[in-house]
């Protein structure tokens, strides 16, 4: 019945030698402070952001990060717009013992919207503004900023439609694109971090770049 409406589709056999998919441009292993930026900017059209609900617990972000090796999980809402973003450093550091206090709940109650860094206090970097910048200056922006990581979003102006039916939203779309992030780079600038904490990251890497 379904073929009197589809035509099906020619198909081939598989050949010797057929190969798996691979993303065009894999993060180089090595780079160096003078590197292209975009060498160490996880691109998340070829690695998709995780994502976790506001009302999940703690545990089970930290389990997620775990299990997927990373120390970031955004926090997006049905419709993929950004909520906020939680790290490693958050739930492993005071913020749910606080968060537990406030609440008189034991630590693994506390939910990922309590400690999550929402939405209004985040900042990112346009891709735009990565045209010519080189790995140093990404490291620099992290240490100035005191954060492991960086959001890279693409902007683009709404159309003439989207103005006249977007009454008091704002007046650029913004989509994530990609993530810096302090351990991702030093990993592949060779050096091996001991310590997870922002201000502990950035010492080690004056310590091991300088020599």
């Amino acid at each position: 019945m379904i073929r009197e409406y589809f035509r099906p589709l020619p198909v081939i056999g598989l050949t010797q030698g057929a190969r798996l998919y691979r993303p065009a441009r894999p993060l180089p292993e090595r780079v160096t402070l003078e590197s292209p930026a975009i060498e160490v900017m996880t691109d998340l059209r070829q690695y998709p952001a995780l994502t976790i609900e506001p009302d999940a617990s703690i545990d089970a972000a930290n389990a997620k990060m775990i299990w997927h090796g990373v120390r970031l999980l955004f926090i997006a809402d049905l419709r993929d717009r950004i909520l906020g973003l939680i790290t490693a450093t958050d739930i492993l550091g005071e913020k749910p013992i606080q968060a537990a206090q406030d609440r008189r709940v034991p630590s693994s109650e506390v939910l990922v919207r309590e400690i999550m860094t929402p939405r209004e206090r985040l900042e990112a970097i346009s891709m735009e503004e990565l045209r010519g910048v080189k790995v140093g200056h990404v490291l620099s922006t992290l240490q100035l900023a005191s954060r492991q990581h960086a959001i890279v979003v693409e902007v683009r102006e709404p159309s003439f439609h989207e103005t006249l039916t977007m009454l008091s939203q704002p007046t650029q779309f913004q989509t994530v694109r990609g993530l810096f992030s302090a351990t991702q780079i030093a990993r592949q600038l060779g050096l091996q971090l001991d310590s997870p904490g922002a201000a502990t990251t950035f010492a080690e890497l004056e310590a091991l770049l300088s020599h």
